[in-house]
């Protein structure tokens, strides 16, 4: 039988993709947050998954390293998901990539008068092309973590960042004034896997594909 292995990253992503996995016959034999392996087996023969940084996922898939992977649309725009296969949108880690400010700060005047802003992100890739569309003229300043903190320090006006509940931009008494795209997480695989590995590729593709569509209809 022929081997595969499965790139995740810790965090909502590997809780909303057991189930999926699980559906299709593939569930991981020892816990994951507990578990000191990097690579674990599962329940179904030469099946294995490896858990990576979820910014490194398409580039394991992309090199073989990995022969599939699930990935946040937003890391595979930022990242680049360049010869990579996408064929399901598991539907899975929803959320929204969006421009939040300091409650009080005026965005709408101030992208009427065409003043240049400043914007913190680590999401550098999507925030230009987002502002190059709009024409609006801003200085990104790449941020690695608590993005909040960016506009009540007065470091940025603004973040480009992702948000679930909101509750955290409430909590810093930030709010959203625009929304860049809805994000979601997709199953990516490598191109030659694909070809080589078919015969285990597809049918774990379908199994999971038809998970999701039953997720997304509910009970």
């Amino acid at each position: 039988m022929t081997a595969l292995t499965i790139a995740l990253s810790k965090g909502r992503i590997l809780d909303e993709a057991l189930p999926l996995l699980a559906s299709a016959g593939i569930v991981p034999t020892e816990d994951p947050e507990t578990s000191r392996k990097l690579f674990l087996p599962t329940s179904r023969p030469r099946v294995s998954i490896v858990l990576v940084r979820a910014s490194d996922v398409p580039t394991y898939v992309q090199w073989g390293a990995a022969d599939l992977g699930v990935a946040g649309k937003d890391v595979l725009l930022e990242h680049g998901g360049q010869g990579l296969y996408q064929p399901v949108d598991l539907g899975i880690a929803r959320c929204r990539m969006s421009v939040a400010t300091r409650r009080g700060y005026d965005w709408e005047g101030t992208v009427q008068r065409g003043a240049r802003i400043r914007v913190a992100t680590k999401y550098v890739s999507i925030a230009r092309e987002h502002f190059a569309a709009k024409g609006m003229h801003v200085d990104l300043i790449k941020l690695y973590g608590s993005m909040e903190l960016a506009p009540l320090s007065g470091l940025a006006d603004a973040i480009v960042d992702l948000v679930s509940t909101g509750n955290t931009l409430k909590a810093n008494d930030l709010v959203e004034v625009e929304t860049i795209m809805p994000i979601t997480s997709r199953l990516i695989a490598n191109p030659a896997a694909l070809k080589l590995k078919r015969d285990a590729v597809k049918p774990l593709v379908d199994a999971l594909a038809a998970a999701s569509a039953s997720n997304r209809a509910g009970p």
